[in-house]
């Protein structure tokens, strides 16, 4: 972001019994309009890796502590609904995959490791508030909502509020530098 709509003085330092994995796919972090990247800068619990780095193998085991349940946030045929009852069966380590779908749905398959994990979904909810970059899919979230989303879910609603804080301050800025203002926006202006 440019200088005068940088909201790196503004991230949180979120600390959270579960532990965040990212795993990034190559390209994502090339875009400049990465969620994930700023979920992991939030939480202080998180690490971000990346699938698909040239020479440069992807050992998953170590970001697996014994004592901390793997879950993996992904919409798989397994997957089971996240609900508050799994709060009593953690600590849990959530791996979050960071990409496009076509991108995501290909790290589950690649990497051995995923495979093993119990796959978790969201509870249907509000539609994404990421109006920078267009989702293609109806229940698309970008990776800090799903984030969010996950962690109300199994720790409280007082982390899910905060990424959603400074996700739509991302949101806000990006596009104030860009010169646009959305039409959601506008109407809680208007």
């Amino acid at each position: 972001m440019r200088r005068e709509v940088c909201i790196c003085s503004d991230i949180p330092r979120l600390s959270t019994e579960t532990r965040l994995v990212l795993l990034a796919a190559r390209r994502e972090l090339q875009v400049p309009t990465n969620t994930g990247r700023l979920a992991a800068q939030a939480l202080t619990h998180s690490v971000m890796l990346t699938r698909g780095a040239r020479d440069v193998p992807l050992d998953l085991a170590e970001y697996l502590p014994a004592g901390c349940r793997p879950l993996i946030l992904y919409p798989a045929d397994d997957a089971i609904e996240l609900s508050p009852a799994m709060r009593e069966g953690g600590p849990y380590t959530l791996v979050v995959p960071d990409g496009n779908w076509r991108q995501t749905s290909k790290m589950r398959r690649r990497e051995p490791l995923l495979q093993g994990i119990q796959a978790v979904t969201l509870p249907p909810g509000p539609e994404t508030q990421y109006l920078v970059r267009r989702e293609t899919k109806a229940q698309g979230l970008a990776t800090i909502e799903a984030i969010a989303r996950a962690l109300g879910i199994l720790e409280g609603e007082w982390v899910q509020r905060e990424l959603e804080r400074i996700f739509a301050l991302m949101v806000q800025r990006t596009l104030a530098g860009r010169g646009q203002v959305s039409d959601r926006q506008c109407h809680h202006r208007c």
